[in-house]
């Protein structure tokens, strides 16, 4: 049951990502991709916000949680995840651990886009 409810905020979040994208690619244009950067600081504030006040204020259920912060923000930005996990390091007092892993996210990631897109190319 679990992963349908996964899924289905999923599906939602992945529309989502694709109209704010395209709507903001509109608005703005291309000159960087403004329209990932948006949903990327959108989705770090609303998993920031909405997981916060289901931790510490509301008594928000589990699967409730699950549709929303797993799901639509999990579809909408990954980034928001990643956000969320290095401020949880930097308030655990791990700060060398929270740097380690942010460089760790870009540059893995940036190597890994790269070599994707070289293999591809072979």
């Amino acid at each position: 049951m679990k992963i349908l409810i996964v899924g289905a905020g999923g599906f939602v979040g992945a529309i989502l990502r694709y109209l704010f994208s395209k709507w903001i690619t509109l608005l703005v244009g291309n000159i960087i991709p403004f329209g990932t950067l948006f949903v990327n600081v959108v989705g770090s504030f609303a998993l920031g916000y909405i997981h916060t006040l289901s931790v510490e204020r509301l008594s928000i259920g589990g699967d409730m949680r699950l549709f929303i912060e797993v799901g639509i923000l999990g579809a909408f930005t990954t980034f928001s995840t990643f956000s969320i996990e290095t401020l949880h390091l930097f308030e655990d007092g791990a700060y060398m651990l929270a740097l380690l892993y942010m460089f760790l996210n870009l540059f893995i990631s940036l190597v890994a886009a790269f070599m994707g897109i070289h293999f591809a190319r072979i």
